[in-house]
């Protein structure tokens, strides 16, 4: 997966987004929260702009993040055509942008 050792996180039974909230056992933020973090840090760092966020780790449209993500296994393409993303949003793709195909895909099996 990534090549990067990561440092073992344990919560703390308060939300990390610094609202203070208490959470749940096992939890790092409040429901929603983590958007939140996410939001406060793009902004802080990246002038709430993805492309510097991309541009910032190397990545861009020469090297796209998404490309990496499918090499190093976390992510998956689609093969009916170009999409990439984890298997929960593979599964919502293929039921939101390939539901024809796969009606017609079953209608044909029962003839």
């Amino acid at each position: 997966m990534t090549t990067k050792s990561l440092p073992s996180l344990t919560p703390t039974g308060t939300c990390w987004c610094g609202c203070a909230k208490k959470v749940g056992a096992g939890s790092f933020f409040a429901p929603g929260h983590d958007k939140v973090a996410k939001a406060a840090l793009l902004a802080v760092e990246y002038d709430s702009s993805a492309a510097r966020l991309l541009h910032g780790h190397g990545y861009g449209p020469g090297h796209p993040v998404s490309a990496r993500a499918v090499s190093e296994g976390v992510w998956r393409k689609y093969p009916a055509c170009d999409y990439a993303g984890a298997p929960a949003s593979i599964t919502n793709h293929t039921k939101k942008a390939h539901a024809a195909a796969i009606g017609e895909q079953t209608q044909g099996a029962g003839r």
